[in-house]
């Protein structure tokens, strides 16, 4: 049973392993509410998994220690498993969904694990594991549907309010549920003012759908960029608590999920993966009744892949208006591009790219097409250059913000 006490104590047990992260405020991340930051990505194995699968561990019998254990992750608590297996001195065999960032399984093995990738997502890679389990006799680490790995993550709810007792509201990235979970049993057992938000990407809201229809649903697929709440189907344990102790739950698409990345590394100079951008996705985009308030968001993990944080910022440029694509149709005579080139220049644009082409099937016979690709200041840049261009005779066609 999950009791405040158990939660202390695992704070205990955690001490020397973890250091209690920063809670940053941020006045840069534009919201109606004051916004703080807490910095779990920069945690130990770069995101606060760490702590659930430590205590977890920790409890573990010398038997079941000698047997070693087994756990399936979209990649964070594969990290923590790994971690606290080895500073424990047992072997560690982690299942992880073949779609799972590159930098998360080799850091997994970095760590002291052996690795089973397994075809789909966290579900998938969930049945292959308890399947290993039973041939090999390996301990189960639940990634959130277990008491001790919710005691776990729920250091981070006595951090918080040690950190700022006068918080007013946390929100909290929700795919099992056992961050949330832990999160709020520990805040609202001692301050039940509090408010605890949770969040979920749009992709894969399977907690919200569980909660509106009162049971555990679970969805036929998931699709978000937030790979590491990407879960078809909450927990038992996770469910209840997040019924009981969770006051509302919001979702964020993939478009507010990598403006938030942006947002986080232009004004705080932090590095997040999807998942752990969430909670600031919902602030900046007002998802909950925050404004005035002191409200802490939780950045849960910042292993996020290379490669795809080069798209996530594309991305979020591209929807924030700080980059755009303008399709103009030119009469193919000489000077057509150098008026464009001279008008977007006297508007502030900066051309990153061109591309002429005259075989285009959609121009005129004496026609072609001039595909820009520009770096703007916002919408309103935008259509300034775009009203500039059409002032001139310029036509634009189908351009793309």
């Amino acid at each position: 049973m999950l009791t405040l006490d158990k939660i202390y104590h695992a704070c205990y047990t955690l001490k020397k392993v973890i250091r209690p992260t920063d809670l940053i405020y941020a006045p840069g991340i534009k919201s109606d509410g004051k916004i703080y930051l807490k910095t779990e990505n920069l945690q130990v194995t770069g995101s606060f998994k760490v702590r659930g699968a430590y205590y977890k561990i920790s409890q573990l019998t010398d038997a079941e220690k000698e047997k070693g254990v087994i756990a399936c992750s979209a990649g964070n608590h594969a990290q923590g498993v790994a971690l606290a297996a080895t500073k424990n001195g047992i072997k560690a065999l982690i299942c992880l969904p073949d779609g799972a960032p590159i930098s998360k399984v080799e850091a997994t093995k970095h760590y002291g694990a052996d690795v089973c990738l397994v075809e789909g997502v966290y579900d998938d890679a969930y049945q292959k594991a308890l399947e290993l389990q039973q041939e090999m006799g390996y301990t189960f680490i639940h990634p959130f549907d277990d008491e001790n790995v919710i005691a776990g993550q729920g250091t981070i709810g006595l951090e918080l309010l040690d950190q700022l007792p006068d918080m007013d509201a946390v929100i909290v990235p929700i795919g099992g549920g056992g961050l949330i979970s832990g999160i709020a049993f520990a805040i609202k057992s001692l301050n039940p003012n509090i408010k605890v938000y949770g969040v979920q990407a749009s992709g894969a809201p399977s907690m919200l759908n569980s909660i509106v229809d009162k049971q555990i649903e679970r969805l036929d697929e998931v699709s978000t960029i937030a790979d590491g709440i990407a879960v078809k189907e909450p927990g038992k344990h996770t469910f209840e608590i997040c019924g009981q102790y969770v006051d509302e739950i919001a979702t964020v698409t993939d478009d507010e999920i990598s403006t938030a990345i942006l947002t986080l590394i232009e004004q705080q100079k932090l590095i997040t993966e999807g998942a752990g951008a969430v909670s600031v996705a919902a602030a900046l985009f007002n998802k909950f009744p925050i404004k005035g308030k002191k409200v802490v968001c939780l950045l849960s993990g910042g292993n996020i892949d290379v490669t795809i944080l080069s798209r996530v910022i594309k991305r979020g440029l591209l929807k924030s208006g700080r980059t755009c694509s303008l399709n103009i149709e030119l009469v193919d005579k000489p000077g057509q591009l150098k008026g464009v080139s001279a008008i977007i220049a006297d508007m502030g644009g900066n051309v990153v790219s061109i591309h002429h082409e005259r075989a285009s099937e959609n121009a005129d016979v004496n026609g072609c097409y001039l595909r820009i690709e520009l770096e703007t200041r916002n919408y309103d840049h935008i259509h300034q250059i775009e009203n500039a261009l059409k002032d001139a005779g310029y036509r634009l066609k189908d351009n793309l913000q």
